[in-house]
């Protein structure tokens, strides 16, 4: 499956969507096994938001996260939340 927007934001694709393959899917939104983009959602995803298994931006969330505030079960960056965390504040969950 694939599918990308005719809308484009400076030469990207508004929405971009990608299950076919291991190319990294680009866009402003970007949905994939490795997606980049200003809001991103994968296995691996990069962007100012990021959500996926790992991820890394200025909001992360996912297994491992890295980025200013991130979620996760490893998390690591200014303020961090999960099972391990790594930052300036961080709240470490022990169940």
């Amino acid at each position: 499956m694939e599918y990308r927007s005719k809308q484009q934001w400076r030469g990207i694709p508004v929405i971009a969507v990608s299950f076919s393959g291991n190319a990294t899917v680009v866009g402003v939104i970007a949905i994939g096994r490795v997606a980049a983009g200003v809001v991103s959602i994968g296995l691996v995803a990069g962007g100012p938001v990021a959500l996926g298994l790992v991820s890394i931006g200025v909001v992360s969330v996912g297994l491992v996260a890295v980025g200013v505030v991130a979620g996760g079960l490893v998390a690591a960056g200014v303020t961090a939340a999960g099972l391990i965390g790594f930052g300036l504040r961080v709240g470490a969950f022990l169940f």
